[in-house]
């Protein structure tokens, strides 16, 4: 099975309402079919030191060709100077879900200049 046009693109937040929000903001444009929100222990350089804070996580499921609509969207949308905005390629998965992730996010407005 080819999967390769599926990816995931992960971001984090500071702020669980505000993962939340973002989430279902990209959902809605349909930059992607799905979002998963998780608190995770982030340990980083920043400004120079090591820092450690509770953040929130969210991996998006979406096409490769909505990689660079979804990072402007989120540049956006986001309270970070330096967002995290990561995609990684989908090595496999199942038939029927890979389909919904295509079908989900070839709906809405963000394609529609691609139709």
């Amino acid at each position: 099975m080819t999967t390769h046009d599926c990816i995931v693109v992960t971001t984090t937040h500071d702020a669980e309402d505000q993962a939340r929000g973002l989430a279902a903001a990209v959902v809605r444009e349909r930059l992607a079919a799905c979002a998963q929100v998780y608190r995770v222990g982030s340990v980083y350089w920043w400004e120079g030191e090591v820092r450690e804070a509770d953040e929130w996580r969210i991996d998006f499921k979406t096409r490769a060709e909505l990689a660079a609509p979804l990072e402007a969207f989120i540049t956006e949308h986001h309270g970070y100077d330096t967002p995290e905005v990561v995609g990684v390629p989908l090595v496999t998965g199942s038939a029927p879900y890979l389909d919904w992730v295509r079908a989900e996010t070839a709906r809405g407005p963000a394609t529609a200049a691609h139709r």
